[in-house]
């Protein structure tokens, strides 16, 4: 269970964080100022605020991984996803922190 306003441990990521990462494939692309030719979810953490935050880990070709904070609102706003942040230049060991 999960505190509020803290980030839970780092899980492997399931189908419906890869579902997430795919909507908003785009929206990252356009932050990073790139394109990424694979974009597979490895794993995952989450803090519950008036919504949630998801900071993914991602695979995005050859060794590349990069974090990604995306944002999905409460139900009765619309559970809308947006892209808040990207860090580029991670790696698959590199650990999933707050940004």
């Amino acid at each position: 269970m999960s505190m509020c306003g803290g980030l839970t441990a780092a899980k492997p990521a399931d189908q419906s964080i890869q579902d997430m990462c795919d909507q908003v494939k785009g929206q990252a692309e356009q932050k990073a100022g790139k394109s990424f030719p694979v974009f597979e979810a490895k794993s995952y953490c989450s803090q519950v605020v008036a919504g949630t935050n998801h900071f993914i880990k991602i695979h995005v070709g050859d060794s590349d991984h990069i974090h990604l904070r995306v944002f999905k609102s409460l139900p009765h706003a619309g559970s809308e996803l947006k892209v808040h942040g990207v860090q580029q230049g991670k790696k698959l060991e590199d650990p999933i922190e707050h940004f």
